[in-house]
């Protein structure tokens, strides 16, 4: 009994037992024990060792606190809401103490409102952007332009772009990716893109006042306009290797504002791009693959104000790539096509462009441009493509273009010598198909101007092979230019002339490996001499028999002349024309 009543607890505690840990306990009798021990000096405000101590560990441990706080703000942008409050247990140094060091509230107010997301903003369509564009304030806009600016046409220009470039200026990059739209898209849907969304009172009053206009400044305008697109471009794709990124800066408020203007002043005034026309065949930072679509798109808007315009710009601007390396590229050939495809499908184009093949002085499809045409049509078998066909489809109607003209001026005899030296030339390169188009070629020419005849004469024995084609094709297709009496006399001559030459250098015996190419080319020359002297000789008879029916008709009475067979006598005659 006395065991128990010593174990057991007082009651006064009503039930409840007070906890305590041993060894907190003695870690606390001890420090006690030891203060006991220290003089009199350390007990009166002095700090103790201990807790020295503790206040660097809790020193070490904020400055932690606030890096690793720091580096949590820094990845979570999206961090929305405030930091928990932390504790830490302390380690290392305090590990066998229990008690909790708790840190002090953050305040992080300015740093969650930094990071907060920003409010994304609408999505504006071009179609959108165009439809608020009041064209009776973009009068008014005009009218203070050309005040502020009165002597400045250049500037004018450029301030009329930066209003369209207002404009459009809300209109994301995702809604008008030109450089992929231009790359990716046939030129039939970037044709119209994007001034297509222009209400028809703003288009009106811009080419109007565009019309106004002097002719310099809308060149130096379309010069700084491409340059000024092409800087977008090159920072869209990275530039070339070895620049540096960033070096050129756009100062385009908005890309579509740009083009929408660019689009309007080129259909407006389309002879503005031949001016530039020689600054773009010669800088070489308007050529290239990667250039290409935007010159196709500007020849497509010129196209739209003056379809005569359109071809001129390709024939000089667009199809000479095709004698490039780049040439070769099918997605280069498929946008040269592209174009001219779009141009001859206008309506009427083929009359079009047929009566205004010339155009003031300049022909819209040079024996130049007609002479790589040609040969790009008719390649040899080995050398053909998928795209050939489409060149074979255009080919008709552009050689209509390159031949047409007034006959007998004195600027289209030029053009006969110079289309006869071109297919001259194709004639002997052993291409059977290019060699036929090419004789045929050649044979007009000598029709239409008998002074080719001459030049004929002249570079023949340079020619040979190419002679030999053209004096067959001549044989075959002798009735139809037999009928001229102006060639008759002039083929005459060259033949005589062939003639004497082959046999002199058959006498000769000059270059003996020739000598088979001569013996043919005077049997083809001997044949049309027998040709042409019967049809000179019935065209003669033809003429007097038609001058003595018309003096013996004078002398005859009606009743006579009536009696006559009119029917066979024409039949006579058209006998003796086709011997």
């Amino acid at each position: 009994m006395e065991s128990e009543s010593t174990v057991q607890p007082d009651n006064n505690d009503h039930g409840w037992q007070k906890v305590t840990y041993a060894k907190k306990n003695k870690k606390k009798n001890h420090n006690n024990n030891h203060q006991q021990l220290l003089p009199n000096s350390h007990l009166n405000g002095s700090t103790s060792n201990t807790d020295s101590v503790f206040a660097a560990i809790e020193k070490q441990s904020e400055e932690r606190r606030k890096v690793l706080e720091a580096q949590r703000l820094a990845i979570d942008d999206d961090f929305d809401s405030e930091p928990p409050v932390r504790s830490l247990k302390k380690k290392k140094n305090y590990e066998d103490s229990d008690e909790e060091v708790v840190e002090d509230k953050v305040d992080v107010t300015d740093d969650v409102d930094a990071t907060k997301k920003k409010v994304k903003k609408p999505k504006v369509t071009v179609a959108e952007a165009a439809a608020k564009i009041d064209a009776d304030e973009l009068a008014g806009f005009l009218v203070d332009v050309m005040t502020s600016y009165e002597a400045q046409e250049d500037i004018q220009l450029r301030r009329f772009a930066d209003y369209f470039g207002r404009a459009f200026s809300s209109v994301p990059a995702s809604q008008f990716p030109w450089v992929k739209l231009f790359r990716e898209s046939p030129v039939a849907k970037i044709a119209d893109n994007p001034v297509s969304h222009i209400s028809e009172a703003v288009y009106r009053t811009s080419v109007d006042w565009i019309n106004k206009r002097p002719m310099e400044a809308l060149t130096s305008f379309i010069v700084w306009s491409l340059d000024s697109i092409l800087i977008d471009l090159t920072s869209q794709l990275g530039g070339p290797k070895g620049s540096k990124k960033g070096t050129q800066k756009t100062s385009l408020k908005s890309p579509v504002g740009l083009f929408v203007v660019l689009a309007m002043v080129l259909r407006k005034k389309p002879d503005a791009l031949i001016t530039v026309l020689p600054t773009l065949n010669e800088a070489l930072k308007y050529q290239g693959q990667d250039k290409l679509p935007l010159i196709v798109w500007m020849v497509t808007q010129a196209s739209q104000g003056d379809l005569a315009v359109g071809l001129y710009l390709w024939s000089h601007l667009i199809l000479p790539i095709v004698g490039t390396k780049s040439g070769s590229n099918p997605q280069t050939r498929d946008l040269i096509l592209q174009s001219v495809e779009r141009i001859l499908s206008a309506p009427k184009a083929q009359t079009i462009l047929v009566n205004g093949a010339v155009r003031k002085g300049v022909r819209l499809l040079p024996p130049s441009a007609f002479d790589l045409l040609l040969r790009t049509t008719f390649p040899s078998s080995s050398a053909r493509f998928k795209a050939t066909e489409r060149f074979e489809t255009v080919y008709p109607t552009l050689k209509k273009v390159a031949l047409a003209g007034s006959p007998g001026s004195k600027a289209m005899k030029q053009v006969y010598q110079l289309i006869m030296a071109i297919s001259l030339k194709a004639s002997g390169e052993g291409i059977p198909e290019l060699a036929h188009e090419a004789s045929d070629i050649f044979i007009w020419c000598i029709t239409q101007n008998p002074d080719c005849c001459k030049q004929w004469d002249m570079v023949y024995l340079d020619n040979l092979e190419a002679s030999i084609v053209i004096l067959k094709r001549l044989n075959e297709q002798w009735k139809e230019p037999s009928l001229k009496q102006s060639f008759l006399e002039a083929l005459t001559e060259t033949l005589k002339s062939l003639k004497r030459k082959n046999e002199k250098a058959m006498a000769e015996g000059d270059k003996s490996g020739d000598q088979a190419l001569y013996r043919e080319a005077d049997k083809h020359c001997k044949v049309l001499l027998g040709r042409v002297s019967r049809g000179w000789g019935c065209a003669k008879a033809t003429v007097f028999l038609i001058v003595a029916f018309g003096v013996g008709a004078a002398f005859l009475t009606p009743t006579t002349v009536e009696s006559l067979d009119w029917n066979r006598l024409s039949e006579v005659i058209n006998i003796q024309k086709f011997v």
